[in-house]
């Protein structure tokens, strides 16, 4: 059923995120060029996108000790949102935390938000890995923040520029997943386009 699902997933990100030149048009966060751009909130905003994601993500972290899932603010929200819900109809308890960009200015100037306290084991998920530079910033916020980051869950692997292996460095563990990878993603893209 996980084999069904992930297929499902690779080719809607291929069909709705997936963009390819060979010129490089596409400008990325880290300010590099690259012939490929995935917008993977038009999958995690997808009702069909999100209901699969959940359930993909909920199967990996089930049997971990986890009581919250986040991320970094956009790219985070919807995956959390979608594993959050599958644990709910699975009968498991798994909160949703955002951390955000800048901390808030007034109230508690908080840099984390939802149901969460100092002490809690946490997976970091996002939606795309280039860098790793997000997916780190959220690990520190939320570690900051006195949040056990047990694992890290990736939508995308860009497979560039050392993202996932960045982020293995800063969790100091090897508790990290990528689901799909940008080579999955090129190998559908060229058996549709032969």
């Amino acid at each position: 059923m996980l084999t069904l699902k992930l297929g499902k997933l690779k080719d809607l990100i291929l069909q709705k995120a997936f963009r390819y030149s060979e010129k490089p048009p596409f400008k990325l966060t880290s300010g590099a060029e690259s012939p490929f751009y995935f917008d993977l909130k038009t999958v995690t905003l997808d009702p069909e996108g999100a209901f699969l994601v959940g359930e993909i993500i909920f199967d990996i972290i089930k049997d971990w000790p986890a009581t919250a899932i986040g991320g970094l603010t956009l790219g985070a929200d919807p995956i959390a949102a979608a594993v959050m819900h599958s644990a709910w109809r699975a009968g498991h308890r798994i909160n949703h935390f955002i951390v955000r960009k800048e901390s808030k200015k007034h109230g508690t100037a908080a840099w984390i938000e939802g149901n969460v306290k100092p002490g809690d084991k946490v997976v970091v998920v996002d939606d795309v890995v280039t860098t790793g530079g997000s997916t780190i910033k959220a690990i520190e916020r939320a570690r900051l923040f006195g949040l056990d980051v047990i694992g890290v869950v990736v939508l995308l692997d860009r497979e560039e520029f050392d993202g996932i292996q960045n982020v293995i460095e800063e969790l100091g563990a090897e508790n990290v997943t990528a689901i799909v990878k940008r080579s999955d993603i090129m190998e559908r893209y060229r058996r549709n386009n032969q």
